[in-house]
């Protein structure tokens, strides 16, 4: 499969598993999941004909492992970055390294260190472990920038850090008081 394939079936199936089940006429379960066929047959039905090895060949070389099958590959769902909320848990509580990362465009700055992190539309604020994919995430917003998560602080101070199958790590909210600018 194309490059330019695998990208327009991980868009479609991130939009259906994390935000928009309905598209599709389909419902998540308590922890995400869909029927791997009922994914097939609503893409199928939106014009997007992918077979179960051209699935798993995009959930396998997804570069940011967005997506996990059960462990009997009958249901797919996204391991994180849902705007709807779920019974269950894609991600578990953890203890997060003393430090993280979170990149933003330019123009949110000053919100952001004047509000915190709040999710937005999504049920996590996402946050890098390193500045490198952090850069890339604001990258994709405009001009990136890079601020440092006092998480080892925030955690002990009763902020619950989440991490994601993925090793994308998660919190529901973070006070500006945990938050600097790790670079321009």
């Amino acid at each position: 499969m194309t490059e330019e394939a695998l990208k327009r079936i991980s868009k479609f199936a991130s939009k259906v598993l994390r935000h928009a089940p309905e598209t599709i006429g389909a419902t998540l379960d308590a922890d995400g999941y869909i029927p791997v066929d009922d994914l097939l047959a609503g893409m199928a039905s939106k014009g997007m004909r992918v077979s179960l090895d051209g699935l798993i060949e995009v959930v396998e070389n997804n570069d940011k492992r967005r997506f996990g099958f059960s462990e009997d590959r009958t249901k797919i769902r996204a391991v994180q970055g849902h705007s709807v909320r779920l019974e269950g848990s894609t991600v578990t509580a953890a203890i997060p390294p003393a430090i993280l990362y979170h990149g933003t465009a330019e123009g949110t700055v000053a919100t952001i260190l004047r509000e915190g992190l709040i999710p937005q539309s999504r049920i996590h604020v996402h946050l890098s472990k390193d500045v490198v994919t952090a850069a890339a995430v604001g990258r994709r917003h405009g001009r990136p920038v890079v601020l440092l998560v006092d998480a080892e602080r925030a955690a002990a101070e009763g902020v619950t850090f989440y991490l994601a199958e993925n090793g994308v790590w998660l919190c529901d909210a973070l006070p500006p008081s945990y938050l600097s600018l790790a670079s321009r």
